[in-house]
């Protein structure tokens, strides 16, 4: 475990099915938003889930995120789909009718300038819930949640101090040019191996990069299988890495 610090985390046994939240929903900037992590955290963490919305394994990571490292965190992820995220069945698309309706998915709930433009408000309204009145910004996404991320860190980024991007989507190497803080990426199997690499050697900021080699696109989100062990070690692992990056650099 190079690199991760053993005063970082202490992360709690991962639940492998019925996991029971311990946030509660509110609504922030007109959007149904999880929220987690005690209420005296000076420090926050903005989740961008995956394209299959509130999921138990997203929402016992965000639960991680706020509790685990001895920085606390408060948590916020908003609903972006507003309650019609897309149907997990749909992915992998293993036939045209799946093609289809990712395809018009993502062209239409997930187009990223309809998300980023959102971002402000909820942390501006976030911010009415901070001891001090504002919070300090890190921001974490899941696929399609690490496109987001990447851009909402980039050249108009005047929010986040820190950013993590989980199994990304949409990985383009030439958005790592414009990243603006530090940036932890932790990639599967499934994103192109020259991609990653390409987007770590273009990052022009603090960086960490790594590729969890035996885990799936989706593996610390909704497609965690949490019942296989290995993924269950490397799920708790993408948390312990990306809270030691956040203790450093947020």
């Amino acid at each position: 475990m190079s690199g991760v610090s053993k005063a970082c985390c202490s992360i709690p046994p991962i639940v492998p099915k019925g996991y029971q939240a311990k946030g509660e929903y509110k609504t922030i900037n007109g959007l149904k938003t999880y929220v987690t992590g005690p209420e005296s955290a000076t420090k926050a963490i903005l989740v961008i889930y995956d394209i299959f919305g509130f999921f138990d394994q997203t929402i016992q990571g965000a639960d991680i995120l706020s509790t685990s490292s001895e920085q606390k965190y408060r948590v916020f992820m908003p609903d972006f789909f507003e309650g019609q995220p897309a149907d997990i069945t749909w992915f992998p698309p293993t036939t045209d009718e799946y093609k289809q309706k990712l395809s018009h998915f993502f062209q239409t709930k997930a187009a990223p300038s309809s998300t980023l433009s959102k971002i402000p408000g909820v942390v501006s309204e976030a911010n009415q819930l901070a001891p001090g009145g504002k919070f300090e910004w890190s921001i974490l996404g899941y696929c399609w949640g690490g496109k987001i991320t990447c851009l909402a860190a980039g050249k108009e980024n005047k929010i986040f101090k820190a950013a993590v991007q989980c199994h990304p989507a949409m990985l383009a190497p030439d958005d790592a040019k414009s990243v603006t803080v530090p940036m932890a990426m932790l990639a599967s199997k499934d994103e192109k191996p020259q991609d990653v690499a390409d987007f770590g050697n273009n990052l022009q900021v603090p960086h960490y990069v790594e590729t969890f080699s035996t885990q799936i696109h989706g593996w610390m989100a909704a497609r965690s299988n949490l019942d296989d062990a290995e993924v269950r070690k490397e799920y708790e692992r993408g948390y312990r890495t990306a809270l030691d990056f956040l203790h450093k650099h947020a």
